[in-house]
């Protein structure tokens, strides 16, 4: 077996890693900090100077406020439908066609996938007219066919998934389950499925956080306020002079938390679907 190698950094090393870590730690924790803060501070308080991380007259007002000056229980129902009919649809289509990228034999198949690669280099905003005008002809705009049409496919997920599958399935158990009279259809479901539930937990939540944090697409074809999600309700409290920063961030604090309930259910899987997808080419 091949022998693993530990690099040993001495006790200086050692420290200057540990600080280096804990300051990258704490400059990512800082700005959430800072916004639950914000959100329990009252106006004067937000606007202080100098500002202060601990709210001195601590407040649920902006909490409170912010279902009161709109419909934010309908925006976050919003947000929660257009993200979880997203994570399904990716799930299952990145699961499958890696199913079928890494276990088939087929003319160009090769082709193909380089193909669906090339898609993951062109972003939204290139092809966002075009999808926009199908979205007009197909009368989808306000509705949620409309807002989550872009996110119902990741060619990401389909590279993630065929990696994957690809080196942690081996073929001779499925050559023995189709030796056994096992459908192409029943293997997916009863073997391929049950055996990357790590990998898919992992993308699950990518798929959650892509469509949650949308802004863009939802600006463009939502026009009712009864359809907006959580980043568009957000913008509301953005005025041409003035932005309530309680109430942002009050609404921010909101809008994080299904992100991290999706984090903490699924985060046990994440680092070891990452791992299994391989590091070994395709």
């Amino acid at each position: 077996m091949e022998e693993t190698r530990v690099l040993d950094l001495g006790p200086v090393g050692k420290t200057l890693a540990y600080i280096l870590l804990i300051a990258l730690s704490v400059s990512m924790v800082l700005p959430f900090l800072w916004m639950i803060s914000t959100s329990l501070k009252p106006p004067p308080e937000v606007i202080a100077w100098p500002p202060n991380l601990i709210p001195r007259a601590p407040t649920w007002e902006n909490y409170i406020g912010l279902f009161k000056a709109a419909a934010f229980d309908r925006f976050f129902l919003n947000s929660i439908i257009v993200s979880l009919l997203s994570t399904i649809s990716i799930v299952f289509t990145s699961a499958l066609a890696g199913f079928v990228f890494s276990k088939f034999r087929f003319p160009f198949r090769d082709l193909l996938f380089l193909l669906v690669l090339m898609t993951a280099m062109v972003p939204l905003e290139v092809y966002i007219l075009p999808l926009y005008v199908q979205m007009v002809k197909l009368k989808w705009l306000n509705s949620y066919q409309g807002l989550v049409a872009p996110y119902l496919i990741m060619s990401f997920g389909i590279f993630f998934m065929r990696q994957n599958i690809g080196h942690s399935i081996p073929d001779e158990l499925i050559d023995a389950a189709r030796i056994d009279g096992a459908s192409d259809w029943r293997i997916f479901r009863t073997m391929i499925l049950p055996l990357s539930t790590a990998a898919m937990s992992a993308l699950a939540i990518f798929a959650f956080m892509q469509a949650w944090a949308a802004f863009i697409w939802p600006l463009l074809v939502v026009k009712q306020q009864g359809m907006y999600t959580m980043e568009l309700g957000l913008g509301l409290f953005q005025n041409r002079f003035t932005i309530e920063f309680g109430l942002i961030s009050a609404g921010s604090v909101v809008s994080f938390l299904p992100v991290l309930v999706v984090f903490l259910l699924f985060r046990r899987n994440i680092v070891r679907g990452i791992t299994l997808t391989g590091l070994k080419g395709t």
